[in-house]
């Protein structure tokens, strides 16, 4: 098991947001995590990460308890993050993005390097020497993406990627994550309001509903329960 979070609370203040969020991802496996609006989806991200550390529960990576280390050393165990909202460095090029985040601290072969991420991306490749501010909006969000791959991760944690994008970029996005899938070292955890699309890319879901998880299994048996979709999280047939 890669990834093994037991039983966290987490906390803005006095306003908790998780109460007791448990979840198992395995190397190699691919789970969404769905939810309204507000459920709880980006802090669980955050708490796994040590962005926003949990007030009770633990987090395994790797068999190594990684709860209350700071975001920068859990990130160099190995974990990587594509933040909602894109985050990437406007007044850097492409290129600078994607070489300031290069690191391949264990030794994964083949490595992800700049060639290799603007392979996976095109659109990238041709904007290398552009500054970031000056991407669109699915630009941005492959190099976001980009840029968490060149620390060479074991486990991908990718928050909200298809937000905003318009339908052609969404399919080029879909493409790449079909090609990540497909590494066999690299766990995915991917939190996305597009709950068919998750569906579809995900073997397991798990959802949130005011921080609790009221759903947890198998993606296909989730897209195949309408009845179930709507109730969860407002998802209609065809929406």
């Amino acid at each position: 098991m890669m990834l093994k979070v037991s039983g966290i609370e987490t906390c803005y203040g006095e306003s908790q947001v998780l109460f007791g969020v448990s979840l198992e991802i395995a190397a190699g496996e691919v789970v969404t995590l769905l939810g309204r609006n507000g459920m709880g989806k980006t802090t669980t991200v955050s708490s796994i990460m040590g962005i926003v550390p949990p007030r009770a529960g633990e987090i395994l990576f790797e068999g190594k308890p990684i709860h209350g280390r700071p975001a920068y050393r859990v990130a160099q165990l190995g974990l990587g993050l594509v933040p909602e909202g894109r985050q990437i460095f406007p007044n850097l090029t492409v290129r600078e993005n994607l070489v300031a985040t290069a690191a391949n601290r264990a030794g994964h072969q083949p490595a992800w390097t700049l060639a290799s991420v603007l392979e996976l991306f095109p659109p990238l490749a041709e904007r290398a020497d552009s500054m970031g501010a000056l991407l669109s909006g699915g630009e941005q969000q492959m190099l976001a993406i980009g840029r968490a791959l060149m620390g060479n991760p074991s486990f991908l944690l990718m928050d909200e990627p298809l937000e905003g994008l318009a339908p052609v970029i969404v399919d080029q996005l879909l493409a790449g994550f079909e090609r990540l899938k497909r590494e066999e070292d690299l766990a995915l955890l991917l939190v996305e309001q597009h709950a068919r699309l998750a569906l579809e890319l995900a073997e397991q879901a798990i959802v949130l509903d005011r921080g609790n998880i009221v759903y947890r299994g198998a993606s296909r048996e989730l897209a195949d329960a309408p009845e179930l979709m709507a109730e969860l999280l407002g998802v209609t047939r065809g929406s």
